[in-house]
C-alpha cells in the first residue's frame, strides 16, 4: 500500500491551532482515514499547519481523498472549536487550497517518521485553547 507525506496548510498561514485543536484533528483525520481504506501513521503539527504520514489503498484517488480529508475536518473542527477560529476567520475556508503530497519512496519511513513526530518541538509560545 502506497504510503504518503501530507501537509496541510491554515487558511492564509494564520497560527490558529493549539495542541487541543492538534490532537481532536489527529483523530478526525485518522477516522476519516479508516472511511477511505486507509490509515494516518502519524501526526503531527504546529498553530499553522499539519503533517500527516498516511497509508492509501492504491486505488484511491489522491486528490479526492485530500479534498475530502480537508472538507470533513475542516467542517467538524469549525463546529467543535467555533469560538477560537471565529477569532481568525469569518468565511467557512479552515485549510489553504494548496497542499503538498509526496511519495515516501526515496527515504525510509522511519526517516519521514521522525520528521512528522518532530513538529511543534521548538520552543516557542503557544496559542492556549
Amino acid at each position: 500500500m502506497p504510503i504518503l507525506h501530507l501537509v496541510l496548510v491554515t487558511k492564509y498561514r494564520r497560527p490558529v491551532l493549539t495542541s487541543t485543536m492538534l490532537k481532536y484533528l489527529g483523530k478526525v483525520i485518522a477516522n476519516i482515514l479508516i472511511d477511505w481504506r486507509g490509515r494516518l501513521i502519524e501526526f503531527g503539527g504546529e498553530a499553522d499547519h499539519v503533517h500527516l504520514l498516511i497509508e492509501i489503498h492504491p486505488a484511491l484517488n489522491i486528490s479526492t481523498l485530500i479534498y475530502n480529508i480537508k472538507s470533513a475536518s475542516s467542517r467538524r473542527i469549525r463546529n467543535r472549536f467555533a469560538t477560537r477560529i471565529a477569532n481568525y476567520y469569518w468565511k467557512p475556508p479552515f485549510w489553504n487550497r494548496a497542499y503538498y503530497v509526496g511519495s515516501v519512496a526515496s527515504v525510509t519511513l522511519e526517516t519521514i517518521r521522525r520528521y512528522v513526530e518532530q513538529q511543534n518541538t521548538k520552543s516557542r509560545s503557544e496559542p492556549t485553547a
